[in-house]
């Protein structure tokens, strides 16, 4: 870790820039949250909807009274287990915190990440740092620095260069704000994990729960049409479009790949975590390759792979356009 990249990263958030960073889950796009000026650059580089709120990064949880308020005992539990680490808490938010972050409610997302460098930055920084993922508003998620330069070029200031992200999937988010804890987006941390730590089973979020980051049906999505179909059918598929002249690209569970003409294929891992880490990487490598599908193979429907379930049914709802029909 470079010092002098640290202080010109701090120098850039306290003027009003964007930084781009590494956490343990994905690259975060930040700046500094108290600046609402810095927050409305970021969303109109990213091209994010106001109401689509932003998680805040933290340093330590000395710092959670500048942006929250009514702290509950099951968050602070959550808050003692899994931090610094990859969840973020729906948190009520404290007085003056802007509208810019929150999406006009009376929630905020927060996390303290445990990545070294996020960390240092963070430190350093000595407030909070508004970062969602380093893409594009909808688009596959940057695990690398190269992802990031190559989607935003000079809009964004500065770009630290720390190699692959670890989990390579966003955080947990839950909503802590009551009695109840709400999945609201899950991740590497789970909720089996979340009720083993506090004794209270999570329940489903309902049309009252707060807007979250990333939860929008459509999201993390390539540019090429996504279906995620079983190996078989995927086999099949494949076979009758590169027959007609198609280029397809293959997610796949299996390095046996079919000997069709205009076929690329990537096999993934087959447990849960490595597929996780490499998935992002793995989908800008199949959408840069010039393809008219994307297909990828089925998963496990388990507890193990929720988290990359739902990217991966969120980025097949946002890589084409409502009315246009399955490629099936």
């Amino acid at each position: 870790m470079n010092a002098g990249e640290i202080e010109k990263a701090v120098a850039v958030l306290r003027r009003g820039g964007l930084v781009a960073f590494p956490t343990e889950t994905v690259y975060g796009l930040g700046a500094d949250a108290g600046n609402p000026a810095a927050v409305n650059k970021l969303y109109a580089t990213k091209g994010r909807p106001a109401d689509h709120p932003v998680i805040v990064h933290l340093a330590d949880i000395a710092q959670l009274k500048r942006w929250t308020r009514d702290i509950t005992p099951i968050a602070r539990k959550l808050a003692e287990r899994f931090w610094p680490g990859p969840l973020t808490m729906i948190l009520r938010r404290a007085p003056g915190v802007s509208d810019a972050i929150t999406g006009g409610q009376d929630t905020v997302g927060i996390r303290i990440p445990s990545h070294p460098l996020a960390h240092t930055l963070l430190d350093k920084f000595g407030g909070g740092i508004a970062a969602p993922s380093a893409n594009r508003f909808g688009r596959v998620s940057a695990t690398l620095a190269e992802h990031v330069r190559r989607e935003f070029g000079d809009a964004v200031d500065f770009v630290f260069n720390d190699g692959a992200c670890e989990v390579g999937i966003e955080s947990t988010i839950v909503d802590a704000t009551g009695s109840a804890l709400v999945l609201l987006r899950p991740g590497h941390v789970t909720a089996l994990d979340i009720e083993n730590a506090t004794g209270i089973a999570i329940v489903a979020p309902t049309v009252h729960s707060p807007r979250a980051s990333g939860t929008l049906a459509a999201h993390y999505a390539p540019a090429t049409p996504l279906l995620v179909m079983e190996g078989d059918l995927l086999l099949e598929l494949a076979a009758t479009l590169t027959r007609q002249g198609q280029r397809v690209a293959v997610l796949a569970r299996s390095a046996l790949q079919p000997l069709h003409h205009g076929l690329t294929w990537l096999a993934a891992p087959l447990e849960a975590h490595a597929y996780a880490h490499d998935l992002y990487a793995n989908l800008r490598v199949l959408d840069a390759a010039g393809c008219g599908a994307l297909l990828v193979e089925q998963l496990p429907q388990t507890p193990a792979w929720a988290a990359v379930n739902d990217r991966l049914g969120r980025a097949a709802a946002g890589s084409r356009p409502p009315s246009t029909p399955p490629l099936c």
